[in-house]
């Protein structure tokens, strides 16, 4: 027989019991199907309620349990392997994939807190005022705009790399800036080290999937991170984005359409959208 609707309230309570029981079985990694029994509702309809209210899967929210119980215990100083299979996992490759996938560190590096990583970093002009901008051999991981706090946001890359060292080159700084603010636009690509929770790195995807100059509400946004009912966990992964400009939270704006909050300041984001709108050739018009 299919199963009906749940209302609001119960849709709350289930996905609040499915998350209890992924809690206390984390370790075991349960199957949808076991998740689906403690539960009493079929695969199918688990799924949906869990994605629309949570924002993300079971599976995805299964695999954050994961890393952040690895990650606690690499800190612990255990060996790799131990830690894979104490997590639940089938073996240490598998442990590396996830924690590269959602922390951009492997496993040994978080293990040792971040020590041997070396983190460039340094300070350049940008079209919007100074930016701080870091970087490690897999990618661009940060880019913030000082206000004349260029000792803030060094301390809050530190600490997103605690154990890294961080090396200062404001002359990479500068042509790495080059890039992300070309001139003339061209076409190429810069590689973001993004670091956060599954559902974070899902709006951030799907920001970086909107073409420039394009502009979406809060809940234009959490539809295209696949959890529509989501809006207030959207803001909060916007608020976390440490990758300005290139993590685009500049192009969301409110219901009504006014630019709303942004982590730099409304007028540099009102200046991003015009700068947006001037660089942005117009989608031909059909004959």
């Amino acid at each position: 027989m299919a199963e009906t609707a749940l209302a609001p309230a119960r849709q709350y309570e289930v996905v609040a019991q499915a998350i209890r029981y992924l809690r206390a079985q984390a370790l075991q990694q349960p199957t949808l199907a076991e998740l689906a029994q403690a539960v009493h509702l079929s695969e199918f309809h688990l799924q949906r309620v869990f994605a629309q209210w949570a924002g993300i899967s079971p599976k995805r929210f299964l695999q954050y349990l994961t890393k952040e119980y690895a990650r606690q215990a690499l800190r612990e100083a255990q060996d790799v392997l131990s830690v894979a299979y104490d997590s639940g996992l089938s073996g240490g490759s598998r442990l590396h994939d996830l924690m590269v996938s959602c922390e951009a560190m492997t496993p040994g590096e978080i293990r040792r807190g971040g020590a041997g990583v070396t983190v460039g970093w340094g300070q350049a002009d940008t079209p919007f005022g100074a930016a701080l901008v870091g970087w490690t051999p897999r990618g661009l991981c940060y880019l913030a705009f000082l206000d004349g706090d260029a000792a803030g946001r060094q301390q809050e890359l530190q600490a997103a790399w605690p154990a890294a060292t961080l090396a200062r080159d404001d002359g990479a700084a500068q042509r790495l800036l080059a890039q992300v603010f070309p001139a003339t636009p061209q076409p190429g690509r810069l590689h973001l080290l993004l670091r956060g929770t599954n559902f974070q790195l899902k709006v951030w995807e799907a920001l970086l999937r909107l073409p420039p100059g394009w502009r979406v509400s809060y809940t234009q946004l959490a539809a295209l991170a696949g959890a529509p009912k989501a809006q207030r966990a959207v803001g909060s992964a916007l608020a976390a984005n440490q990758i300005g400009w290139l993590i685009p939270c500049h192009r969301v704006i409110r219901e009504s359409g006014d630019s709303g909050h942004y982590r730099w300041g409304g007028e540099r984001k009102a200046a991003m959208l015009a700068w947006e709108a001037g660089h942005t050739r117009p989608a031909p018009v059909e004959p």
